[in-house]
């Protein structure tokens, strides 16, 4: 593994089976687990999180940079929701063939018709990159995407340096373990969940993960509802049934759910189309919406984070409208984009259709989706495309450059998975916490970092998907 851990030590295989079972009972002692697949809603039974056995050596300078524009790409999330004229354009002809997409845009038209009950913004995101290999050798930082509802894994990375700082001191490489970064995204975002329930201003009230049925990264969220307990900030769990079944709205417009008063509804669910199974679930997402919680994120935050408004993003001007007199901020969010193309019915479209025809390894087709496993690559894009050449269906999906990294060698650490020297991609994520008061942002942060490792051989699929590992950037 070039500049970081020396051949000698991976292809040591009695070091390396005892490094394994020295990791996994680490991983457990430290808290990086899951539920397990055959008990997902039981934590009597768990396992650890699949974890790569060495951290991946990352250039110093790419990470520093996708830390540092991150506070800008918070302002740019909450200016694309406090511009309704732009939403409406730029998500036009999606919400003309995406049901998903176009249920949730009937809810951001609600509120802007009835007014927001509440200024109080909280936006937790995380914004996601690989790096790009360019033909004359060198390497450039560009963005796979930004989340903005449910981006998960800041509680779990906060639990991974102490893991790899013990692997590698176990490994003898003592000088290796203290140069595993600090890390701490679930204080972080607690942080900005405190502040808006602070803002908010009443003790009682709580703050509401909003949760899936069947949960295997409970682990996940319990750290960051333990940081906000150890402020004494009290927290429920509640799943959309729960809220359909329990929720109202007082006269003053609080949200009250099984008699609980609900300051802030943290969304871990609610991002894929399967979430709203009736039309009760999208009438349960209004209700929220239309009360005086903070909402993180609200219906408009929700909305800015999809795949189209990403494409029309990198349109030449369009930064410009956002940063008028900040020519260094459009210049540094620019500079991460990868090629980002429309697939709208029209001569542009159209060249967009026979450019992925012709060389579909070159690019990534990817839906109005989140959560992983939903993006489309190769052949498969011909057979999507080919289907629906000169359909509106196409306006669903947009085409972006697919991002060629170079792999490193590492150990994937996955239950019932054999442990062999595997070819991997890593990709590297920063969160981002912003509260904003009315016109006052009072918050405005880059938290901490992700870094998720898969095999070369998968295409897509993150941690949750059982893809990708976790992982821990070893700068260089």
């Amino acid at each position: 593994m070039d500049a970081g851990i020396p051949v000698e030590v991976m292809m040591n295989s009695a070091l390396v089976n005892n490094l394994a079972k020295v990791a996994k009972d680490a991983a457990l002692q430290h808290g990086v687990l899951m539920r397990t697949k055959e008990t997902p809603n039981s934590s009597e039974l768990v396992t650890y999180t699949s974890f790569t056995l060495f951290p991946t050596p990352v250039p110093r300078a790419a990470f520093h940079q996708a830390l540092a524009v991150q506070t800008h790409f918070n302002t740019l999330v909450d200016k694309l929701s406090q511009d309704p004229d732009f939403l409406q354009e730029a998500l036009a002809s999606t919400i003309a063939v995406d049901k998903f997409t176009a249920g949730l845009f009937k809810i951001h038209q609600q509120i802007l018709k009835e007014g927001r009950s509440q200024s109080i913004v909280l936006g937790l995101n995380r914004s996601d990159y690989m790096l790009d290999q360019r033909e004359d050798g060198t390497s450039a930082l560009k963005q796979i995407e930004i989340n903005t509802i449910a981006a998960s894994f800041g509680g779990l990375a906060s639990r991974t340096p102490e893991l790899h700082r013990q692997i590698l001191k176990v490994a003898g490489r003592l000088e290796d373990s203290q140069r595993i970064l600090d890390n701490n995204p679930a204080a972080g975002m607690a942080g900005a969940m405190a502040k808006a329930w602070e803002l908010y201003g009443s003790e009682r009230a709580v703050v509401m993960f909003l949760v899936e049925d069947t949960q295997r990264n409970i682990f996940d969220q319990r750290c960051i509802e333990y940081e906000l307990w150890k402020r004494n900030i009290p927290t429920t769990r509640k799943s959309f049934d729960d809220v359909r079944k329990t929720g109202s709205l007082d006269q003053d417009k609080k949200l009250f759910v099984d008699g609980q008063e609900v300051a802030v509804v943290y969304f871990r669910n609610g991002y894929m189309p399967e979430h709203y199974s009736t039309e009760e679930f999208w009438d349960t997402r209004l209700l929220m919406e239309r009360s005086l919680a903070v909402k993180c994120p609200d219906i408009s935050t929700h909305l800015a984070g999809t795949k189209k408004v990403q494409q029309v993003l990198a349109k030449p001007g369009v930064l410009e409208k956002f940063f008028p007199d900040q020519p260094q901020v459009v210049e540094q969010i620019r500079a991460t984009f990868a090629g980002l193309y429309t697939l709208d019915l029209g001569p542009e479209g159209d060249k967009t259709v026979a450019m992925a025809l012709a060389a579909p390894d070159r690019f990534v087709l990817k839906p109005q989706r989140e959560g992983g496993g939903n993006n489309i690559y190769g052949s498969d894009i011909c057979k999507v495309l080919q289907g629906m050449t000169d359909s509106t269906e196409r306006m669903a999906y947009i085409l972006m450059d697919k991002i060629q990294s170079v792999p490193s060698q590492n150990f994937l650490l996955r239950r019932d998975f054999p442990l062999k020297i595997t070819n991997c991609l890593s990709e590297v994520g920063a969160f981002g916490a912003y509260v904003r008061h009315g016109e006052d942002m009072v918050m405005n942060e880059c938290v901490g970092h992700l870094l998720r490792t898969k095999s070369s051989e998968h295409a897509d699929g993150g941690v949750a998907a059982g893809v990708a590992v976790l992982d821990n950037p070893l700068l260089i």
